[in-house]
């Protein structure tokens, strides 16, 4: 990196990119165009499904998936404690209620015991549970496909943070396959796996559904004849060739589309998402040693052995109160020291919204979690140099 400061996220775009938003530029479609069916092919492919839905960001991916699923009024959806606001928002721009469940005060990961409360306290029917690959790495699917099977609920993984990951070692197993879950939700915002400026994927193995979702990102309109309702409407009554303008509205959508310009952008980045996990790994990798090696009062995020991790995030878990600084005076020292960080996350159950809603409600894995953890700068510009620099950095402000 040339920069003087680190953010703890970056995009990284290069010649190849940039030549392929130009092209599109150039000689269009701009929207509605075959960029987006090349991206949706190549995306199944590299997570190992068959139907790939794109859509215009990763909160749009998650409301997506709830309208597929007719989850509504009347239903309830597990989310973790600790994820981004958008997890849980999703179910509630559904009609839905959220039931908050209690996460691993080390790793930040839902857990069989944790979901097992959470199915337990629910007072209406669980429609589905949102599982979270928080910072990259995977939450045992096995055990949560089990216990949701057996509660009749769906599965709507989360994997914002895990394009690249991989489940236990195995391809079939990758975040988005399929294997465990209904449904699987991506973002391709600038400082994840890949970049498309701001963009969003759903996967599935149901052609039916992704069908279905591919309408309801577009208003709902189905241009398919076969599928009208209005058919006297539909068709020429002297050729009885379908109307070349009509299209049906026969439910509620929204403007949730992609853009030509964002996959032609997200194709070329999918090229090159392998090169970048690897990198993110090499960098996690050098974090360990260099804090293992300087700093006793420091503790990576426990790794889970369930999967190799795309590190999203490396984040960290500082006793601030033994250090006798707060957490936001040693972000201040250290982003004068050219270091940026940021807290991933506040817990949801927590934000004043669902407070109204619910009633303060007290997660003890959560608030141990997020009373300790830090994220570091990483993203694959970064030379080893800059780890050492920011481990030095930790050195300098921390005892």
């Amino acid at each position: 990196m040339s920069e003087t400061f680190l953010p703890y996220g970056r995009h990284q775009i290069d010649e190849d990119d940039v030549a392929a938003v130009v092209d599109v530029l150039r000689n269009g479609p701009l929207t509605c165009g075959p960029q987006v069916d090349a991206f949706e092919q190549a995306f199944a492919n590299q997570v190992g499904t068959s139907e790939a839905i794109v859509c215009s960001n990763g909160t749009t991916a998650l409301h997506l998936a709830m309208m597929g699923l007719d989850i509504g009024p009347g239903d309830a959806v597990i989310v973790p404690a600790v994820t981004f606001l958008s997890t849980a928002n999703a179910a509630r721009m559904a009609g839905a209620d959220v039931i908050f469940a209690d996460i691993s005060p080390d790793t930040g990961l839902l857990t069989g015991e944790t979901l097992k409360a959470a199915f337990a306290r629910a007072s209406s029917p669980v429609k589905a549970v949102l599982p979270v690959h928080l910072n990259g790495q995977c939450v045992d699917m096995e055990e949560v496909s089990a216990l949701c099977r057996a509660e009749g609920a769906f599965i709507v993984a989360d994997c914002c943070h895990a394009l690249g990951a991989s489940y236990k070692g195995s391809f079939e197993g990758a975040p988005g396959s399929g294997q465990f879950e209904d449904l699987a939700c991506f973002s391709l915002h600038p400082v994840k796996s890949i970049a498309m400026g701001e963009g969003g994927v759903v996967t599935t193995r149901d052609s039916a559904l992704a069908a279905r979702l591919r309408i309801l990102r577009s208003q709902g309109m189905v241009r398919d004849p076969s599928a009208w309702q209005q058919v006297d409407a539909g068709f020429s009554s002297g050729s009885g060739e379908p109307n070349p303008w009509y299209y049906e509205m026969q439910e509620l959508g929204y403007n949730y589309r992609a853009t030509d310009l964002q996959c032609a952008l997200g194709l070329s980045q999918l090229k090159k998402l392998d090169s970048f996990v690897a990198r993110r790994r090499q960098l996690a990798a050098l974090y360990d040693r260099e804090i293992e090696g300087q700093l006793n009062s420091v503790v990576p995020i426990p790794r889970t052995e369930l999967a190799d991790s795309a590190w999203h995030l490396y984040p960290i878990l500082i006793d601030f109160k033994a250090q006798g600084k707060d957490r936001a005076t040693v972000m201040s020292e250290l982003s004068a020291l050219g270091v940026g960080t940021q807290v991933h996350y506040i817990p949801v159950s927590s934000q004043p919204y669902y407070e109204r809603l619910y009633g303060k409600q007290v997660f003890k894995g959560a608030e141990r979690y997020y009373q300790r953890v830090l994220s570091l700068p990483i993203f694959p510009a970064m030379s080893d140099d800059d780890v050492i620099r920011v481990v030095d950095c930790l050195g300098k402000v921390l005892r």
